[in-house]
């Protein structure tokens, strides 16, 4: 049976991988809440599940269009630079303190997404590219 909610874990984990929202905003309170794993653990896991939904989600957004290729190259070098320096971080530090950490993260992110920011699909997007129909375009 735990294999088994396991398993709906991953899928859900992937649901919100694959659109772009970030799995581990749900296996990793998933992972340490309902299965009792220490937050280094399912860090871990969550990163190692990460590596192939990126792969396949990224390739299905940019055969779709949908990526902004202008200033990648400026988002992705020092976001893996930070995330190689961080990881000796969490290493170092104590689970409690990741924990922590992460429930900050995840309660700022709630307000910002509650009272901040642009409001989602207000605005219509824009064409990547001219022969990509958008959803409803014919």
């Amino acid at each position: 049976m735990k294999w088994f909610l396991f398993f709906l874990t991953g899928i859900a984990g992937g649901v919100l991988g694959g659109m772009g929202m970030g799995g581990g905003t749900l296996l990793i309170p998933a992972l340490t809440t309902f299965f009792g794993l220490p937050q280094k653990s399912a860090q871990a896991i969550n990163l190692a599940a990460f590596i192939p939904m990126s792969a396949i989600a990224s390739l299905i957004h940019f055969n779709k269009g949908r990526v902004e290729r202008d200033g990648l190259g400026f988002i992705i070098v020092p976001a893996a630079l930070a995330s190689a320096a961080t990881s000796f971080l969490a290493n170092a530090s104590g689970g409690d303190v990741l924990k922590k950490l992460f429930g900050a993260f995840l309660v700022l992110l709630a307000v910002f997404q509650a009272f901040g920011g642009k409001k989602g699909g207000t605005e219509k997007p824009r064409r990547l590219e001219k022969d990509v129909p958008l959803l409803g375009e014919k």
